[in-house]
């Protein structure tokens, strides 16, 4: 059988995410902590999303680094959002959003949501 392309039959999809950042930072070095978090985003969404380009909001890594470089939160809601690449040169179609989630009291029983357009 030929090699299967990888098919995004909705290009443009909103999902939010629980990310355990606890279990990702395991054994690095405290001053390592945050901007290792920033990369395990990055690399949870390109895996979720399959974007190789994604972008992190303002308002999350605020988030990430409100407790400082060492006390990363432990659990962090995010929103991902694929979204079509308006620049003329850029070599992938597609790119992934990355936001944070307000509002979240408790992360139990949380699961992955599909988020509808608000647009």
């Amino acid at each position: 059988m030929p090699p299967r392309e990888k098919s995004r039959a909705a290009d443009v999809v909103t999902r939010e995410y629980t990310i355990n950042l606890h279990k990702r930072l395991h054994g690095v070095t405290f001053k390592r902590r945050a901007p290792r978090a920033v990369k395990e985003i990055k690399k949870f969404a390109a895996k979720m999303m399959g974007t190789e380009d994604v972008r992190l909001d303002v308002g999350l890594n605020k988030q990430v680094w409100s407790k400082g470089v060492r006390n990363v939160p432990y659990r962090i809601r995010v929103r991902l959002e694929r979204r079509r690449n308006e620049d003329e040169e850029a070599t992938e179609k597609l790119y992934t959003l990355v936001k944070h989630v307000d509002g979240v009291v408790s992360f139990k029983g949380l699961q992955t949501k599909i988020v509808e357009d608000e647009e």
